[in-house]
């Protein structure tokens, strides 16, 4: 009857001590960029070179035009708007917004005031902005124009404290910038297994990044293009405090079975 008791109690409370020590797991990995060293000493960290994006169809392109005669630039600067989801530049999410601009068509091209149809589609923003410009010269005198995307968005999912998707005025945009567009993320985001989803040629594509390496640095999807999802995953803390009512009741039983079996001994 002793060796029973004592076979019993010491199970229930190896048990214990195991969902103790599994409940109460810290998350690691925390610091970013952890293998950059820690002195005073300057570091020349290795990136990729930003590829500008390219312009495709169903993209919104915000065009102005400054010439020299003001009423004409009025006239020009005209843009019908488009109603868009999203957040805004400064991370605020909202669920619509208008935003002013040209629809690059199905075949490419858009249609400007005095100008006609211009095709931009697989051009730079720069590229484009010359293009315009040339056309614009038959009719206007001396133009300078500017190209930018309006539509530029990203979406972060996850484990980030404020999720949602962002245009951004500048495409020059990181995986970093994205974060930091989302508040950074919790306690509880896997920062060493960052997805990142984009659309290439109409197939979607992923990849995975380590924000606690400086390696990121150097991927190929660090600068994010139009369209892109990053998604964080929750590490296995977040996973075990979801866990936890459940933990909880499987303690409260084991101990009422502890007591069972003290009961029991005794008898």
């Amino acid at each position: 009857m002793k060796i029973f008791k004592f076979g019993s109690a010491f199970l229930v409370n190896a048990v214990l001590l195991f969902l103790l020590l599994t409940s109460c797991s810290t998350p690691k990995n925390i610091p970013y960029f952890e293998n950059i060293p820690d002195s005073g000493s300057i570091v020349d960290i290795e990136t990729t070179p930003f590829k500008e994006p390219l312009i495709a169809p169903d993209d919104i392109l915000s065009i102005t035009i400054q010439t020299i005669d003001p009423e004409v630039t009025g006239i020009v600067n005209q843009a019908p708007s488009f109603t868009t989801s999203g957040g805004t530049g400064m991370g605020v999410a909202s669920s619509q917004q208008t935003t002013p601009g040209y629809l690059v068509g199905k075949d490419g091209s858009i249609n400007f005031p005095m100008v006609g149809k211009v095709t931009v589609a697989g051009y730079t923003t720069h590229q484009a902005a010359d293009i315009i410009a040339e056309r614009a010269s038959q009719y206007l005198k001396m133009p300078t124009v500017q190209v930018r995307f309006a539509n530029f968005k990203i979406t972060v999912l996850g484990e980030v404290n404020r999720p949602a998707s962002f245009t951004v005025a500048n495409e020059k945009v990181s995986v970093i910038d994205a974060i930091g567009l989302a508040g950074d993320l919790t306690i509880y985001g896997k920062r060493e297994n960052v997805l990142v989803i984009r659309e290439n040629n109409g197939k979607k594509e992923a990849t995975r990044l380590n924000l606690t390496s400086a390696s990121i640095f150097k991927s190929s999807h660090y600068y994010l293009k139009q369209n892109d999802i990053v998604y964080i995953e929750p590490n296995k803390a977040k996973i075990a405090s979801n866990n936890a009512p459940r933990t909880q009741a499987i303690t409260i039983s084991l101990s009422a079975l502890s007591l069972l079996v003290l009961l029991v001994t005794r008898l």
